[in-house]
């Protein structure tokens, strides 16, 4: 990092004062994770934050200069960015240049306008639906509409009750709601438009298109070449004989097939130890990704609750490898695994495992229409869940906390 970039970050953080920097984070909330944001405490944190998302960086200061654009600080925008409120103003008229979402943006102007004592009533009709806890005198209103979001009374596409709370005493913002769901009316018909091809993956549910279409969101970038590295850990034999994994060999050829196909640097890396297995996807999570738009991995071995088996164990499961079976605490994160906790997933001998299979075919017809990978997955459950395995049956599980749609480009 330049001396130059770190000592503009440095000055512009010096600037910020408690209150904007909470403003920051919750203008932040649809590219960093809750649970993150919440051990921020001070400006430089955030920005060290914001830089390992590739959000700022010297020579990309777009998003910077929108957050302070955003809470009026103009002043810092002007001395320390090169840009101005008119500037700001032009750039944000460009269709799909503005990285604060609208519902976001609402939210925050909505708090900005209320008066202590209108906070306050809110806090009293929101009486019953949140905790009484979650409604202390001191709490902002940016930590109510926080609170709201976690318990499921507001979203992007509901603001129900915050019309109705806004109706008995501020009907000028219940109005602003109602202006904000009729822009995202408009925005929707026009992607229809635009995108008319359906995105249903089930013949007999075309009759919703519309909705579907309606649960479009910004897509994430994939147009790099190679778009990303697809790793594959692969244990096939095994000290004890008897744990050998016979068909995982065409599990893996189905794999690098696949993402050779979407683009992806693809590796595979056979029967390794425990320690080797650390030491591999640690060697991948240092590489230089900047030039690319995601990185796959895939484990294959034998395994049960937070465990995975390396290559040279006999008997019991012995290494520790803790594969993250909940939500993850950062954006970005999608996790496919073959089957829910203490459950057996099945792998024939012969064509490979119903899950990887399932999936690579999937992956191979729907690709090309453009559906997304959590959508394809989802197909996934589904086929296995319902399918026959010789009297067994097996349920896979999704775990996500992707922001947007991830849809692979394939090659013409």
């Amino acid at each position: 990092m330049s001396t130059e970039f770190r000592k503009l970050l440095f000055e512009v953080s010096e600037a910020l004062v408690t209150d904007e920097l909470s403003a920051l984070k919750f203008l932040s909330l649809d590219y960093v994770a809750k649970g993150t944001l919440e051990t921020i405490h001070e400006p430089k944190a955030f920005f060290e934050v914001l830089q390992e998302r590739d959000m700022i960086e010297a020579g990309n200061l777009f998003f910077l200069k929108e957050l302070l654009y955003r809470i009026r600080r103009i002043d810092l925008l002007s001395a320390h960015l090169g840009s101005s409120r008119e500037e700001m103003e032009r750039e944000l008229r460009v269709p799909g240049r503005a990285q604060v979402s609208d519902y976001r943006q609402l939210l925050y102007e909505i708090a900005e306008d209320l008066t202590s004592e209108n906070v306050q009533k809110v806090k009293f009709l929101l009486r019953g639906p949140l905790l009484k806890s979650k409604l202390q005198e001191n709490a902002s209103m940016l930590q109510v509409f926080l609170e709201m979001e976690i318990n499921g009374i507001i979203e992007e596409d509901n603001l129900t009750m915050l019309k109705d709370i806004f109706q008995g005493f501020r009907a000028d913002l219940k109005k602003k709601i109602d202006a904000y769901e009729e822009k995202k009316r408009e925005k929707y018909s026009r992607e229809e438009v635009r995108y008319p091809v359906s995105v249903s993956v089930y013949p007999e549910e075309q009759g919703a298109e519309g909705e579907a279409a309606k649960q479009y969101g910004k897509i994430y970038k994939m147009k790099n070449n190679p778009h990303g590295y697809c790793l594959i850990i692969n244990n096939h034999i095994f000290k004890n004989p008897h744990h050998n994994r016979e068909g995982t060999l065409q599990d893996g050829e189905a794999v690098k097939k696949v993402f050779k196909w979407l683009q992806f640097e693809t590796v595979e890396y056979m029967d390794l130890e425990g320690k080797k297995i650390y030491d591999t996807v640690e060697e991948y999570s240092k590489k230089d990704h900047r030039n690319m738009d995601c990185f796959v991995c895939f484990i294959f071995s034998h395994g049960e609750k937070d465990k995975i088996k390396e290559s040279d164990s006999s008997g019991h499961l012995e290494v520790d490898a803790r594969p993250s079976t909940s939500i993850p605490d950062r954006a970005d994160f999608l996790i496919g695994m073959a089957t829910v906790e203490d459950y057996l997933c099945y792998r024939s001998r012969n064509t490979g495992s119903v899950y990887i299979q399932s999936l690579c075919e999937n992956m191979k017809s729907l690709c090309p229409q453009r559906v997304d990978l959590a959508t394809i997955l989802t197909k996934v459950n589904h086929e296995v869940a319902t399918k026959d395995i010789n009297g067994f049956k097996q349920m896979p599980k999704i775990t996500s906390t992707l922001l947007k749609l991830l849809i692979f480009e394939v090659p013409q």
